[in-house]
């Protein structure tokens, strides 16, 4: 794509067209943007924003949106103006909904959906029987493990009405594997974060990312359950997606399927020419035939 859209989220709705919801590069709001082909995109308005949001005042990141009975909800996460610590990062999970996919978006709440207690970002929710669940990144911030601060994620149950969590949140993935470290030497930070969840032949497929959003190493691995919330065991063979010849910091994905049944994963990367802003890819994927994930990207 030809402009910044970090975080990419894909919503195939019903009336058939590709619909694009991303971070924006200074966190003020999210854009919307629209597409019959998955080529040729038009922005078509912010989802929510700080002139808009009832408990957000910035930092607008990571959205995804679903169609539920006819409505379309909108997850995001945002720095949330209860700040009595006075923390740096406070961020937290609101949702909003709408009527149609370009908006207009109306937070549901004046506060976020539930507080674990620590600043969390990354929603993702799956549905299964009627039952809804929250997946997320609880921040690096103050996390401090073994000497470096690390962001875990997290799965919980929601209220079939948005309105909070069901039971206590579940710690699935934690930094482990090598390749998750690469940028920790530099940041002081190992990251996990950024998850998407898929079912295929019984099986989760848990996809994430790994190391500084901001830096070349970031990548995507994915850990496999037989429930939604878990255990998860990551794959050997991560990470499935990463830097290249020519883009750098492949991360932060979702996974849909296009008009045609096609397996397709959205991520965003930087490029030569982009510099310092982060642009969504496209690419094919599937699973082979001992169900691994793989990404058929250049």
């Amino acid at each position: 794509m030809s402009f910044p859209a970090a975080d990419p989220f894909i919503l195939r709705a019903v009336d058939g067209r590709y619909y694009l919801y991303c971070t924006s590069e200074d966190g003020s709001g999210i854009p919307i943007h629209v597409s019959d082909d998955l080529v040729h995109w038009q922005r078509c308005g912010t989802a929510i924003g700080k002139d808009t949001a009832r408990w957000g005042v910035g930092c607008f990141w990571a959205p995804e949106c679903y169609e539920i009975n006819g409505k379309y909800y909108l997850f995001y996460s945002a720095d949330w103006k209860e700040n009595p610590t006075g923390a740096l990062e406070n961020f937290r999970i609101g949702v909003a909904v709408a009527d149609d996919p370009a908006g207009p978006f109306a937070d549901m709440a004046d506060k976020p959906i539930f507080d674990p207690g620590y600043p969390i970002i990354d929603a993702d929710v799956y549905t299964e029987e009627g039952r809804y669940y929250l997946y997320y990144s609880r921040c690096c911030y103050e996390h401090n493990v073994d000497g470096l601060e690390e962001s875990w994620i997290y799965g919980v149950e929601l209220k079939p009405d948005f309105t909070g969590a069901i039971g206590e949140p579940v710690l699935l993935l934690r930094p482990e594997q090598e390749w998750e470290g690469r940028s920790a030497a530099a940041t002081g930070r190992r990251w996990n974060e950024g998850s998407y969840l898929l079912k295929h032949n019984r099986k989760y497929y848990m996809t994430y990312s790994g190391n500084f959003f901001a830096g070349p190493d970031y990548a995507v691995g994915y850990a496999t359950a037989d429930t939604p919330l878990g255990p998860y065991t990551k794959a050997p063979e991560n990470p499935i997606l990463e830097r290249g010849a020519q883009v750098t910091g492949t991360g932060h994905n979702c996974m849909f399927r296009t008009t045609a049944g096609e397996l397709m994963i959205c991520y965003h990367g930087r490029t030569e020419a982009t510099g310092t802003d982060r642009i969504a890819f496209i690419s094919p994927a599937h699973f082979d035939e001992q169900g691994r994930l793989v990404i058929d990207a250049e």
